[in-house]
């Protein structure tokens, strides 16, 4: 059976040794950049099952390299977890806002990194339940089998994990969501992430959804609903 294939972008040597040594023994094919040129070349060239990147690189920022590999119709597949020290809402509002599908900020747990890495390889790898192709909620227009979102004509840029969680709630407006509900939805079963990563991906899809975005309510103690009439 073919491995699943991880390419590792990180400047930091002695951290790069340590995830490899981890990655190869949960059975993935590992390929390395130190540098941010080389590691978008070789996400080009090896097309990896999945990219865990850095964001502050020598060469060219993870950001990006992020950007490059989410528009090219070559890799927009390709899901990338970012791995930064930076911790700051307003950066992994960023970060989830071209594309990445999770991040992780250090100092971390090496076993909580695999955890996600499996979490996102097994979202990657389920198929489509066969539902609805077409949504529609006042302006905003889901269509699933273009995997597009409009909002009026305009046509919005969202991450796969933003296009989930607004299919769900969408799809059951009037409903209060718990935080938990959410992340199961949006970013998978099983997934080992923080409460408040819901509320970062929240406020970026409000962004997003402009005039829209007051659809989407917070229920206090609980967490999300969508009004239930447009």
């Amino acid at each position: 059976m073919a491995r699943d294939k991880v390419l590792l972008v990180e400047d930091e040597r002695s951290l790069t040794d340590v995830l490899v040594y981890n990655l190869e023994r949960d059975g993935y094919e590992v390929f390395v950049a130190h540098e941010g040129k080389d590691g978008l070349r070789k996400a080009q060239t090896i097309l990896p099952d999945i990219v865990i990147l850095d964001l502050m690189l020598p060469g060219m920022s993870g950001l990006d390299i992020c950007k490059e590999i989410k528009s090219n119709s070559k890799t927009s597949t390709i899901p990338v977890l970012m791995l930064t020290s930076k911790s700051e809402e307003s950066d992994q509002i960023v970060g989830f806002a071209v594309g990445a599908d999770d991040y992780v900020t250090k100092p971390f747990s090496t076993k909580i990194l695999l955890q996600r890495v499996k979490a996102v390889l097994r979202r990657k790898s389920q198929p489509e339940v066969p539902d609805a192709d077409m949504v529609a909620f006042g302006k905003i227009r889901i269509d699933k089998r273009s995997h597009k979102v409009m909002h009026g004509s305009t046509t919005l840029a969202l991450t796969p994990t933003e296009f989930r969680l607004l299919e769900t709630l969408v799809r059951q407006p009037g409903r209060a969501f718990t935080r938990r509900d959410l992340m199961d939805s949006a970013i998978g079963d099983g997934a080992i992430v923080l409460d408040r990563t819901i509320d970062v991906h929240v406020k970026s899809l409000r962004r997003k959804l402009g005039t829209s975005g007051d659809f989407i309510e917070t229920v206090r103690g609980i967490g999300y609903r969508f009004k239930e009439n447009p």
